[in-house]
């Protein structure tokens, strides 16, 4: 006799490895609930795509696990290639990253004392913009953007996993299905692949601005890789005593990096509200602390007593909720 004594929805086998997100923006269509809100932003006045590419020809790359004694393989399935990075060092030798240098012309970035170039804070949370001057006198007067035209060097390092899927043919006669993996080095740190393009970027003026236009630039990498002939009896090398297997392959390095002008605005947009998240529930806690400030703009404020909130001089008593506004449709009806 067999008992089950967990639960229908703890009894279950956990398929599905991926997920989804919970934003906590939910919107019943009620257009009474929409109202404007300020938001400190940057915004982005020029902006340029650049794709570039790279070739890497790898030789006699060891691969892992070995395969049996006598094995042979008699199709390549699939091969697939990601970049390398290690989470627990940022500053890996091995990470594949690109380091984007440019030189501007008819621009300059700005520099402190020391002639370091003065980055701020991005949206990213790391001090990745640099501030550009440039003399805009000219295309001001005339309500344009400054044209200012840009050299980059991209510098490309570290290494990338390749893994392929092969058909394995054993000494008995067995057929199955292996997969290959290796972390290949591109490019080492002291020897990069420098990759060259040119841009044009257009800056608003840097006079009739409390900030300098700002310029920001981010990349991304994939890598495709395939056997260096294309041919398993030339590429694919296997010890017939110990089954080490040792491939050619010629990996293609592709690179997206994008160019912005940018700078800080402050924009009025429709907005329903804060974002509030459903809670996990707890049998212990009552109650629970905010994790954000009530609003406190003159339309939101007033009416309801805020119990939290002391009497003080110069502050504002209570908060009061949007009153509905009641719409009534007037429709002129002709008698004759």
């Amino acid at each position: 006799m067999h008992s089950n004594i967990l639960p229908e929805e703890l009894n279950q086998n956990i398929t599905d490895r991926c997920c989804v997100g919970t934003t906590g923006c939910e919107w019943d269509g009620t257009l009474r609930r929409v109202v404007t809100e300020p938001i400190f932003v940057q915004k982005v006045y020029d902006a340029t795509l650049v794709n570039l590419q790279a070739l890497s020809t790898v030789s006699n790359v060891r691969f892992t696990p070995n395969l049996p004694q006598g094995s042979r393989i008699i199709r390549v399935l699939d091969i697939r290639c990601r970049r390398f990075f290690n989470p627990a060092n940022i500053n890996d030798p091995r990470n594949l990253v690109v380091n984007p240098e440019t030189v501007l012309s008819g621009g300059e970035f700005v520099r402190d004392a020391q002639g370091n170039f003065v980055e701020v804070v991005g949206p990213d949370g790391i001090q990745n913009q640099k501030l550009i001057f440039a003399d805009t006198t000219v295309c001001d007067d005339e309500g344009r953007g400054t044209p200012v035209f840009g050299t980059q060097r991209i510098c490309l390092r570290g290494n990338v996993l390749v893994e392929i899927d092969v058909l394995v043919l054993s000494a008995n006669g067995r057929r199955s299905t292996v997969t290959l993996s290796a972390n290949v080095p591109i490019a080492p740190a002291n020897s990069p692949i420098i990759l060259t393009n040119f841009f044009e970027l257009c800056i608003p003026s840097v006079f009739n601005s409390a900030f300098f236009p700002r310029f920001a630039e981010f990349c991304n990498i994939l890598c495709e890789t395939r056997l260096g002939t294309n041919s398993i009896a030339r590429d694919i090398r296997i010890n017939p005593e110990t089954g080490e297997v040792r491939i050619d392959l010629i990996i293609a390095i592709c690179i997206s990096c994008e160019k912005k002008i940018i700078v800080p605005v402050q924009l009025c947009v429709l907005s329903t509200g804060f974002t509030e998240l459903s809670p996990e529930t707890s049998p212990i806690c009552t109650t629970f602390p905010t994790l954000f400030p009530r609003q406190i703009d003159e339309d939101s404020i007033g009416g309801i007593e805020d119990p939290g909130k002391p009497n003080r001089p110069g502050c504002r008593r209570g908060f009061r909720a949007l009153d509905t506004e009641e719409f009534v449709e007037e429709i002129d009806v002709d008698i004759e």
